[in-house]
C-alpha cells in the first residue's frame, strides 16, 4: 500500500511518498516490504537537455504488472520518452500530452492485456506533476485505473489553484484536512436519511472543518516540511492501526520548480555512492 502526496505552490510542487509494499495471497497480506520506489523523474538530463525536464511522478496500488515492477515499467517508459521510442518533443511539450502517453504505456500495452478477463483487477493509480513548456506555473493530473477501466487523465486543479492531493491509504490526510473519515458517507448511508441529505451534510462538515494549509505564497521548503509531516502522519497512523502496517518505511521527496527543475530532498538507494560515484552521477 502507499500514501502519495503532492503539494502544489506557485513556486512549485513537492511530491512525496512512503516505501511500503504489500504483497497478497488470497486477499490477506502476507508480507510488507519497506524499500519500494514510487517517486520518479521523467526525463533525465542528457547531452540535449542538461537538466532534465521538470517532471515527476509518484504512484499508488498496484505494485507491479506481471514479473515488472511499477518502478520498472515507469523506468521503461522514461527510457523510451528520451531515446525517441515515444514520440516526444522536450522542447515544445505539455503534462497532459505525457500524461496521455503514460496511460497508453501502462494500460494500454501492459495493465489491459495482463489483466485481461480478470474477475475484480487490482486499482493503480498515478499523479503527474510538472511544467509544460514556457509555462510559469505548474500542473498536476491525476491517471487512475479503478475496476480495469482507465479514463481520460484528470486534471486536479487549475494552474492558478493550489494546494494538497493525495491517492493510495489517505484515510489520515483526510481525516487531518478535511475533517471527517473516507468512510463517513458509507456510515451516514446506513442511516434512514436520503441519499441527498447525507451529500449536504458532508458537504457542510468539511466547509466547517476542512483545513486550510497550503496558501499559494508558500515557500517551497515549507511545502517540503508539510508533505514530510503528512507521510510520517500516515506511516504513525497505519502503525497504531489494528491490522498490518502498510504504509511505511523511509519518506521519499522531490521538489520542482520552474527553475530548478527535478531536485531529490530525500531519497533511500540500495548502493552506497562512495562505491558508484559514475553511477551515481548518471542516476541524480
Amino acid at each position: 500500500m502507499t500514501i502519495a502526496i503532492t503539494i502544489k505552490v506557485h513556486d512549485g510542487v513537492v511530491i512525496a511518498s512512503d516505501s511500503a509494499t504489500t504483497l497478497v495471497e488470497n486477499t490477506n497480506v502476507t508480507t510488507v516490504y519497506n524499500n519500494a520506489n514510487k517517486i520518479f523523474h521523467l526525463y533525465k538530463s542528457n547531452n540535449n537537455i542538461p537538466h532534465g525536464l521538470p517532471l515527476g511522478i509518484v504512484t499508488y496500488g498496484l505494485g507491479g504488472i506481471g514479473n515488472s515492477s511499477i518502478s520498472t515499467l515507469i523506468k521503461d517508459f522514461r527510457k523510451n520518452l528520451s531515446n525517441g521510442k515515444i514520440e516526444f518533443n522536450p522542447s515544445e511539450y505539455t503534462v497532459l500530452e505525457v500524461a496521455n502517453k503514460i496511460k497508453e504505456f501502462i494500460y494500454g500495452e501492459q495493465y489491459s492485456k495482463y489483466f485481461s478477463g480478470t474477475e475484480n483487477p487490482p486499482p493503480l493509480g498515478f499523479i503527474l506533476a510538472g511544467y509544460s513548456s514556457n509555462e510559469i506555473l505548474a500542473e498536476e493530473y491525476r491517471i487512475e485505473i479503478i475496476n480495469g477501466q482507465c479514463k481520460e487523465p484528470q486534471l486536479i486543479r487549475e494552474k492558478e489553484l493550489c494546494g494538497i492531493s493525495w491517492g493510495g491509504e489517505g484515510e489520515a490526510v483526510h481525516r487531518l484536512i478535511k475533517g471527517i473519515g473516507m468512510n463517513t458517507l458509507y456510515s451516514l448511508s446506513q442511516i434512514e436519511i436520503s441519499e441527498q441529505r447525507i451529500i449536504d451534510s458532508i458537504k457542510k462538515i468539511i466547509d466547517a472543518s476542512e483545513l486550510y494549509l497550503v496558501p499559494p505564497p508558500m515557500p517551497i521548503k515549507d511545502a517540503i516540511d508539510l508533505a514530510d509531516f503528512l507521510v510520517t502522519t500516515t506511516i504513525n497512523f497505519s502503525r497504531f492501526t489494528f491490522g498490518p502496517p502498510t504504509v511505511g518505511g523511509p519518506v521519499e521527496i522531490a521538489a520542482i520548480t520552474k527553475h530548478e527543475q527535478f531536485k531529490w530532498i530525500q531519497r533511500k538507494l540500495y548502493y552506497d555512492t562512495l562505491l558508484n560515484p559514475d553511477d551515481y552521477v548518471l542516476r541524480i
